[in-house]
């Protein structure tokens, strides 16, 4: 699988890229919002995996674009932030599933 990991936290990004490489899928990591999101409309990935808070642009900014342009690229949506109107305004954008810092640890 291609994946796109849009991750701030370069610690974090890393770690995503070393584990999911060594199951075989080919990552690319963004560091901020609006890197990520020109990479995700210029490539093809089977898979974001996307952060909340990002700079540049939000998390919820890039799928709401992504989905706007018909971008049907599952997305996994990871926070810090867990509430359920986050949760429920990152689903309703077009997420396809959402985790939250406790299981994101």
């Amino acid at each position: 699988m291609r994946i796109l990991v849009i991750e701030d936290e370069a610690r974090m990004g890393e770690l995503l890229r070393e584990g999911l490489t060594e199951e075989g899928h080919t990552v690319t990591v963004a560091l901020d919002g609006r890197e990520g999101l020109e990479i995700a409309e210029g490539w093809e990935f089977d898979l974001i995996i996307l952060d909340v808070m990002l700079p540049r642009m939000d998390g919820f900014a890039i799928a709401r674009r992504l989905r706007a342009q018909h971008n049907q690229t599952p997305i996994l949506m990871l926070t810090a932030r867990d509430s359920a109107k986050d949760l429920i305004e990152g689903l309703d954008l077009g997420a396809d599933d959402y985790l939250s810092a406790a299981e994101k640890r």
